[in-house]
């Protein structure tokens, strides 16, 4: 196959996952976003994790956030779960890979404040412990999945959010979540500053 072709592929089915994404959960993305930006406005915080690309997806979302988006506005409080090699390598010798990301929760996360939990199949046992975390600490979840929505959709409290990507290959499902990641933070950013931040070029 032509190495062109190839990559005309690649575009066309991200383009139609993402479509597909947009008709099936676009006003999730925006409730979301709105959970997310109330309680941030309320003093809370927002802790990310995820494993493999999703950590860097989490870290991506916590920098856009600390830093600023595309508007210049003050940093909003958000803490990727996947940076800290010391916590992360401790705690997976002293206790269990599964427990990196819960116990950082129960350490870092209060009533009211969210967390971002990113997994591309849906099975990764330590955002489903990390989501436990979450629940007993009175936090809200909002999910970012793939393909059925594996475990961690039948593992939603009341007020969790699901947003699944629609596609089946992994390289697709990450390309939704980053889209999906930029919306969230420009929601974010319209929702707490509107016309009061300064849109940067």
């Amino acid at each position: 196959m032509e190495l062109l072709t190839r990559i005309e592929q690649h575009f066309t089915a991200s383009l139609e996952a993402k479509q597909r994404t947009l008709e099936a959960m676009g006003s999730r993305i925006v409730l979301a976003a709105e959970r997310l930006a109330e309680g941030l406005r309320q003093g809370h915080k927002i802790l990310a994790c995820g494993n493999g690309g999703s950590a860097a997806d989490a870290q991506h979302f916590a920098a856009e956030l600390v830093n600023r988006f595309e508007m210049e506005r003050p940093g909003l409080a958000a803490i990727a779960l996947t940076t800290d090699s010391s916590a992360l390598t401790s705690i997976a010798n002293d206790y269990a890979f599964e427990q990196v990301f819960a116990r950082q929760v129960r350490a870092l996360g209060r009533p009211g404040d969210l967390l971002l939990a990113i997994s591309t199949s849906g099975h990764s046992n330590n955002i489903l412990a990390a989501m436990t975390a979450a629940r007993e600490l009175g936090m809200i979840t909002v999910t970012l999945t793939g393909r059925d929505g594996g475990f961690i959709a039948s593992q939603l409290g009341e007020h969790d959010l699901e947003i699944r990507a629609s596609a089946l290959a992994t390289a697709r499902i990450q390309e939704v979540h980053i889209l999906t990641i930029h919306c969230l933070c420009d929601l974010i950013d319209q929702i707490l500053f509107g016309d009061k931040g300064q849109v940067c070029v």
